[in-house]
């Protein structure tokens, strides 16, 4: 096979490049070994880098991170055309035409968009009748659930708060935060007493009610509890980094250091890291 050069800032030479890839005759190996199911979990784990660099503010981290999440969109394009299933082309013309649908205040001639709080009722009230529409076309005789559709291959945190969200929008949910903090507190007895059984399964029972409930007060107090906790994580590892490094400055190791010791030094490291 000629090895032609490949545009380097042309979408047509990045499909090109993807074909030469996947190519049977003189491809790459473990391209071709790839399936969807083998590159799924690469797919999030792009789309958390990308989330990552947008919290650190990197725009040239940002810039490689959204190459590496379009190169998966490009890979599936790939595998689906040979599958003769649909192409890169297809998957624009179709979001295109979603776009389109979903917003008849720019592209049509609805009227009464005029901030993004109605721009948001709006987009959850065209995806519910989508919802309706395809469950229909479905002919399976069932009638649409409220939380039919939510992704299970969404990290669990988020799924938790979309299925919240479609709930609420049914009428089944919390009139305040207040009783939120009530649930929270009775979850959390109710976690005590199944650690005092000693039973494993109760106690993972519970573990998962509390955290559901938390995600339920991150959302009533309009807080994305994915990005909540990705935010804790960093802090975590940044005050435990400070720890690790006054420890280092006098010769010595966390391993070695008294549970006292360790713990007044975490109070002086959240003090120093935010």
């Amino acid at each position: 096979m000629t090895k032609s050069p490949i545009p380097s800032n042309d979408l047509d030479g990045l499909l090109h490049l993807m074909a030469r890839l996947r190519n049977p005759d003189g491809g790459c190996p473990w391209d071709l070994e790839q399936s969807f199911s083998s590159i799924a979990p690469h797919t999030i784990e792009e789309a958390y880098e990308v989330a990552d660099a947008i919290d650190q503010g990197d725009m040239a981290h940002l810039k490689d991170e959204l190459g590496d999440l379009l190169f998966q969109v490009v890979f599936y394009a790939q595998m689906a055309n040979e599958a003769g299933d649909f192409d890169f082309h297809d998957i624009v013309a179709a979001i295109t035409e979603k776009m389109v649908r979903r917003h008849p205040h720019v592209f049509g001639d609805q009227t009464g968009i005029e901030n993004a709080d109605a721009q948001t009722a709006n987009w959850e009230s065209l995806k519910a009748e989508e919802r309706k529409n395809n469950a229909a076309k479905s002919n399976s005789g069932a009638p649409h659930g409220a939380l039919d559709g939510v992704s299970r291959g969404l990290p669990a945190l988020m799924r938790a708060a979309k299925l919240q969200k479609r709930a609420a929008r049914v009428g089944f949910d919390w009139p305040s935060t207040l009783p939120v903090f009530d649930k929270f507190r009775e979850e959390v007895a109710e976690l005590e007493a199944e650690v005092a059984t000693g039973d494993t399964k109760g106690m993972e029972h519970e573990v998962g009610d509390l955290l559901f409930t938390c995600v339920n007060l991150a959302r009533k107090l309009d807080i994305d509890p994915e990005t909540a906790l990705r935010h804790a994580n960093g802090r975590f590892e940044g005050r435990f980094g400070h720890i690790e490094h006054t420890l280092w400055g006098d010769n010595r190791k966390v391993e070695d250091t008294s549970l006292e010791e360790l713990d007044q030094l975490w109070t002086e490291a959240k003090k120093t890291v935010d």
